[in-house]
């Protein structure tokens, strides 16, 4: 009788235990806010695939998560969208600024302590626990290094720049200082296409018949550069040597895989899935955890993802067509 209760006493405390420990496995609900522009070029619908194939991904593994995502088409309802997540008692934040304008809002959520992550554009003081973001200095430093190495270092070069923001004056002043390295090159001009087609296409005309010789074209994204190029096969023209854009376009690196267009020989990475990236950041942040073997207690307060050369050599990596 003594070893029946015994043995009672023991199941019980081993099931009590199983208990403890499944009850402490079970993560802390969290409600993520999740806030970018909308789909107004390109690159961005690539970036919209990526956050939410990296929410879908984290939801079927962890039924603890809600996100609350939410577009916006300009500044102000971006601002407006973000301070209503605040008030539906969210726990984390990430942020795709339209612009640098809503830092003070952005600065509102940081300060109530949530936890906040802002990508790329980023934002004009520090109020957020982590920024993560593609090299800027890097993408445009590798791009216009092939470009000078392809022109044998002279030449004239036209560049279509994004919108103004924190990263298109990294990505402006990285391209400047590195042709003012090769006295026999010159950048004619320079203005923004605001990351849109059919601005460069019309930017591109101009620079057309402003300038009699172009020998490169440097725009800071493909979709711009697409733009750019139609503008040139239209014109009859047949001076330009290379078109370089950036960030991976599947139609672009499917040019450069497979040769169909020879003023396409190269790109730089920009990945968009950083927007998946950053849903398992701010899912660590917000509960005080850290990723594995890293041994600081916090995440890093800036991480910033590498860029990379591609040409038709390591083209096949970067190619991605289920992307937009």
């Amino acid at each position: 009788m003594k070893k029946r209760i015994l043995w009672l006493l023991v199941l019980v405390f081993v099931l009590s235990l199983v208990l403890t420990l499944t009850v402490a496995a079970v993560e802390k609900p969290l409600k993520i806010g999740y806030s970018m522009p909308a789909a107004t070029a390109g690159y961005m619908a690539r970036a919209i695939y990526w956050a939410k194939k990296g929410m879908a991904d984290w939801q079927a593994k962890d039924k603890t998560i809600e996100f609350l995502y939410v577009n916006a088409e300009n500044v102000t309802k971006q601002a407006n969208d973000i301070e209503d997540l605040i008030t539906k008692g969210i726990d984390a934040l990430i942020v795709w600024p339209y612009d640098a304008s809503v830092t003070s809002v952005i600065e509102i959520a940081y300060k109530a302590g949530i936890y906040v992550v802002v990508m790329d554009r980023g934002t004009s003081k520090v109020v957020y626990d982590v920024y993560l973001s593609n090299d800027d200095e890097g993408y445009t430093r590798k791009g216009s290094e092939w470009l000078a190495k392809q022109l044998d270092y002279k030449g004239n070069i036209v560049l279509i720049e994004g919108i103004p923001c924190p990263i298109n004056t990294t990505r402006t002043e990285t391209i400047k200082a590195t042709i003012a390295q090769y006295p026999g090159m010159k950048i004619l001009d320079s203005q923004p296409g605001e990351w849109r087609k059919d601005k460069a296409l019309a930017i591109m005309e101009n620079y057309l018949q402003k300038y009699t010789k172009i020998d490169a074209v440097y725009t800071a994204d493909d979709d711009m550069m697409l733009g750019a190029l139609q503008a040139y096969k239209e014109s009859g023209r047949e001076d330009i040597k290379y078109f370089l854009g950036g960030a991976c376009d599947k139609n672009v690196i499917k040019m450069i895989m497979d040769g169909s267009e020879p003023l396409v020989q190269a790109n730089v990475t920009y990945p968009p899935d950083q927007c998946a990236t950053v849903v398992g950041v701010a899912v660590l942040g917000a509960r005080g955890k850290v990723y594995e073997g890293f041994y600081q207690k916090k995440l890093p307060t800036r991480i910033i993802l590498a860029a990379e050369l591609v040409t038709k050599e390591n083209a096949a990596a970067y190619y991605f067509p289920d992307e937009p």
